[in-house]
């Protein structure tokens, strides 16, 4: 996690960061719905690859926008679940959503 100093200027920029590589979008999409399991996300997200769903995952954790709960079970359970810090994305992804079906109803290609 960077300190506070080290965060871009930029408030947008900060954002970036945070969220702005497509599996972290994607990741996040699925974390609204509910709380998903390792590979449960790596089977819904394809094409992506095992080290990329940790290091994202990881990323995610340590910038407090996802929890990552660990159940006392054997094997061992763990789920992935979207943070307060990680709810309160939600108008970001709802206006990603609203902006996407537009340009797609509105798409003249």
């Amino acid at each position: 996690m960077l300190t506070k100093e080290e965060m871009p200027a930029c408030p947008v920029a900060t954002t970036v960061q945070l969220i702005g590589s497509k599996w972290k979008l994607l990741i996040l999409r699925n974390l609204f719905m509910r709380p998903w399991r390792f590979n449960e996300l790596r089977k819904d997200l394809e094409g992506i690859s095992q080290k990329v769903l940790t290091d994202s995952l990881r990323s995610m954790e340590e910038d407090g926008i996802i929890t990552r709960t660990v159940y006392p079970e054997v094997p061992p359970r763990v789920e992935y679940a979207l943070s307060e810090l990680g709810l309160s994305m939600r108008p970001i992804m709802d206006a990603m959503e609203q902006w996407g079906t537009a340009y797609k109803e509105n798409f003249k290609g």
